[in-house]
C-alpha cells in the first residue's frame, strides 16, 4: 500500500484510517519525534492479506510513504530564516582549493529527457562519424 503525507506529517508524526479488506476500520499512527523519509516502507505486523489456506492469520501490511513536499516559494525568508533555525543544522560548505566554477541547479523534466538527441559532445570527430558511416574512402589505385 502507499500513502501519501505533507511534510509535516512526515517530521511531528501523523494518524490515518483506512479500510481494511474483511471491513474493519484501521488507526495506523506514527509518533512526533520520529521521522518519516520519502520512500520509506514501514511495517503494520498482522494486518496484511489472509495467509494461504488459513484465513484466520493474516500477513504483515507494508506501507511506502510519499513524502508531498511544498510547493516552491511557500514560505517568506523571515520564516524560512525562524524554520532554519528549528531543524537541525547544515553541514558546513567545503573549503574549495583552488579555481572553483559556480553553478545553479535548473528543473529537469524526466519525460522529456535531455532534449539533446541531435547534439554531439565534444571529442566526438565529426570525421569519425563520417568515415564509419560510409565505409572506405577514395584510394589510390592499385598497380
Amino acid at each position: 500500500m502507499t500513502h501519501k503525507i505533507g511534510l509535516v506529517e512526515a517530521l511531528c508524526g501523523f494518524q490515518f484510517t483506512f479500510k481494511h479488506l474483511d471491513g474493519r476500520q484501521i488507526v495506523v499512527k506514527y509518533p512526533p519525534g520520529k521521522v518519516i523519509e520519502p520512500g520509506c516502507v514501514r511495517v503494520v505486523r498482522g494486518e496484511g492479506m489472509p495467509q494461504y489456506r488459513n484465513p484466520f492469520e493474516k500477513g504483515d501490511l507494508y506501507i511506502k510513504f510519499d513524502v508531498q513536499f511544498p510547493e516552491n516559494n511557500w514560505i517568506s525568508p523571515e520564516k524560512l530564516s525562524e524554520l532554519e533555525d528549528l531543524l537541525p543544522a547544515r553541514p558546513e560548505f567545503p573549503n574549495v582549493i583552488g579555481d572553483a566554477e559556480e553553478v545553479d541547479l535548473q528543473e529537469f523534466d524526466t519525460t522529456r529527457g535531455s532534449g539533446g538527441g541531435q547534439r554531439r559532445e565534444a571529442y566526438n570527430d565529426s570525421s569519425d562519424e563520417e568515415s564509419s558511416h560510409h565505409g572506405p574512402g577514395v584510394q589510390c589505385a592499385h598497380q
